[in-house]
C-alpha cells in the first residue's frame, strides 16, 4: 500500500512540526515506543499542550459517554 502523505497532512490536526507529519504509521510507532499517543487523538485545545501521555488522554475522556 502506498502512503498518501500529502492527503494525510491535509487532515492532520497536530500542530507540532516534525518529520513524521503525514506519515501516520511512523507517527503512531514513534509515540507508541514512548508510551504516548499521537496528537491527533486529542481535542485541539489539549493537542496544543504537547502532552501526549496516555494518562492525560484518560483524564480528558473520563466521564464522557
Amino acid at each position: 500500500m502506498e502512503c498518501k502523505q500529502e492527503a494525510n497532512k491535509a487532515k492532520c490536526p497536530c500542530t507540532y512540526p516534525c518529520s513524521r507529519r503525514g506519515l501516520c504509521c511512523e507517527c503512531v510507532a514513534y509515540h507508541r515506543s514512548r508510551g504516548e499517543l499521537p496528537g491527533c487523538y486529542f481535542p485541539p485545545e489539549a493537542e496544543r499542550t504537547y502532552d501526549r501521555s496516555i494518562a492525560y488522554f484518560v483524564r480528558l475522556h473520563q466521564g464522557r459517554r
